[in-house]
């Protein structure tokens, strides 16, 4: 009886021991999901600053260049059905995992100063990317507790910016000193660093669903950030939603057979569109128009990207006191000062990527709000969003080929910049038309 009741209390302090550790490691899933989405903006924008030193090297022409943005954009509409294959086959945790191993992959392979490796790397880099974007938000739902998961979404989001940010800064600068092939080969190590701490977070993982060598058993079920913050042991309730899911998908018609669904893809294509024509060719403009060497002119891009965080986190906070409608109108007015700013005042662009900046990211944001509202039920909502991204990524990855193509061709950045602001009266107008009776 006693050997019985030293081996509970062993097992007991062991149990505790290990609750207390996992009570101190809370951060580590929000932590590993902002290092993983540093990865999955920064390679697209990382060649966009010495864009110019790797035409003069490789002599390419505008239009091969634009393809350098064009093509992971495309991934992001055409590689969908793969990556949903991939997280069935290989498990979410392990589909973050194969993500970030080909984003490096890609990424050393576009180092190699020759076109065909440039673009087929950068293609690597696409379908990587594509993989994360898809299984990222699945962990976020799964593997968060119901009142933090808004909150582990905008920062996820807001990585994804800062990612941009930090390529847009750093990658001149290094390559000055360095040369372009390892200005865009050194962010590597950001995905390295990533899946360092996505193992380590996932042996954390398998930690508290495992056992301890002294301790015995932990159970432990639930979200699991609720685990580490608590310790608790939670039962989820599963097999109830499908019924319903269902049952509501029965009654809603396909996304296609919907004009709604159809005028949110053109919205979204709008906003993606203009989205990636500005982010390939915003330091070449700089640098044309207003003298802008190398690094300044990816620094000034910069701007263009971190203000997007202010409208993804500021969308949300109007969303609860305006129709959707009056914000993609809003956003949209905000959005036209951009190309209209860049075409007749370039000297104030600081203003223009502020505007724009924070518009671009209010654009995403609000038809994701938009898509939200609409649908009836969970598989609804996975069918209209994947025909909005699809269809709508599918447009915006003619952005970067498209304005490239016209500067090319006029030597100039009227057209571009005309074309973009064609892009953001697509989003306005016919996403305004579209939400109008969504509340």
């Amino acid at each position: 009886m006693d050997g019985a009741r030293a081996g509970a209390g062993r097992n007991t302090a062991g149990a505790d021991r290990v609750a207390r550790g996992l009570r101190g490691a809370a951060w580590l899933l929000p932590a590993a999901i902002v290092l993983v989405a540093l990865n999955f903006r920064g390679p697209i924008v990382a060649p966009a600053p010495v864009i110019g030193d790797i035409r003069a090297d490789l002599g390419m022409t505008a239009t091969v260049a634009g393809l350098l943005t064009t093509i992971p954009v495309l991934c992001f509409a055409l590689a969908t059905p793969f990556a949903s294959w991939v997280i069935a086959r290989f498990t979410a945790e392990r589909a973050v995992s194969l993500s970030l191993v080909i984003v490096l992959a890609g990424t050393v392979l576009r180092s190699i100063p020759h076109e065909a490796a440039l673009l087929v790397g950068t293609a690597v880099i696409g379908i990587g990317i594509t993989i994360g974007n898809v299984v990222v938000p699945v962990v976020i739902r799964r593997d968060t507790s119901p009142e933090r998961v808004g909150l582990v979404t905008g920062v996820y989001t807001s990585a994804l910016n800062v990612g941009s940010m930090t390529t847009s800064l750093g990658t001149a600068p290094i390559a000055a000193v360095w040369g372009w092939p390892v200005a865009i080969a050194v962010w590597g190590l950001l995905a390295l660093v990533a899946a360092a701490a996505w193992t380590y977070t996932v042996g954390a993982a398998a930690a508290w669903r495992g056992a301890d060598r002294d301790s015995g058993p932990v159970p432990v079920t639930g979200p699991i950030d609720q685990v580490l913050d608590t310790g608790a042991v939670r039962t989820v309730p599963t097999g109830t939603a499908s019924a319903t899911t269902a049952t509501g998908a029965a009654a809603t018609r396909h996304p296609a057979k919907r004009w709604v669904t159809w005028g949110l893809m053109l919205a979204f294509g709008g906003q993606a569109f203009s989205y990636y024509a500005l982010t390939a060719w915003i330091p070449t403009l700089l640098h044309d128009e207003i003298g802008f060497d190398t690094a300044s002119s990816g620094a000034s891009s910069s701007v263009f990207q971190i203000l997007a965080v202010v409208g993804a986190l500021g969308v949300p906070v109007l969303a609860g006191r305006f129709r959707p409608r009056v914000i993609i109108a809003l956003v949209a007015f905000f959005w036209l000062a951009m190309p209209l700013g860049l075409l007749f005042a370039p000297q104030l662009w600081l203003l223009w990527s502020v505007l724009g900046g924070a518009a671009q990211g209010g654009g995403i944001t609000i038809i994701f709000i938009v898509i939200v509202r609409l649908v009836s039920n969970d598989d609804d909502a996975r069918r209209v969003s994947a025909f909005v991204q699809g269809g709508g990524y599918l447009l915006g990855s003619a952005g970067p080929l498209v304005a490239g193509a016209l500067h090319g061709a006029t030597g100039g950045w009227t057209a571009p910049l005309l074309t973009v602001l064609v892009a953001v009266l697509l989003l306005g107008v016919v996403g305004s038309v579209s939400a109008r009776k969504v509340r």
